[in-house]
């Protein structure tokens, strides 16, 4: 059988339908669901432990974790081609890199800053 420019094969019908939208079952997305619930709860229960310079860590760890979710299954990263998936990781790292370089930075001015003093302003 030989093909045209014209003809199409019931196969790359079925791919072009498909590749539009992913039906994602529902236990997969109440699963989701509940977890970034139990880690909006862990977020407020950390918030209770004095962890003292790490909490700013844990609380971009557990953002991190809460948006590559929403990425990976609401925005159907996972079922996306792998180029996206690795634009998506090589973000996540080079904001970790300047968020890093930004707080290995405020060690310099720490002592000049004044916290919690009033502004003379009513």
């Amino acid at each position: 059988m030989t093909t045209t420019p014209h003809s199409h094969s019931p196969a790359a019908d079925d791919r072009a339908a498909h590749s539009l939208a992913h039906v994602m079952p529902v236990p997969v997305l109440i699963g989701v669901f509940l977890a970034l619930v139990l880690l909006t709860v862990v977020t407020v229960v950390a918030t209770f432990f004095p962890t003292g310079s790490f909490e700013i860590w844990i609380s971009l760890g557990i953002a991190t974790v809460k948006a590559s979710l929403v990425a990976v299954y609401f925005m159907h990263l996972r079922y996306d081609t792998p180029l996206n998936a690795l634009i998506f990781v090589f973000g996540l790292i080079f904001v970790a890199l300047f968020l890093g370089l930004t707080m290995m930075d405020t060690h310099q001015y720490q002592p000049d800053l004044m916290i919690n003093q009033p502004n003379g302003v009513d």
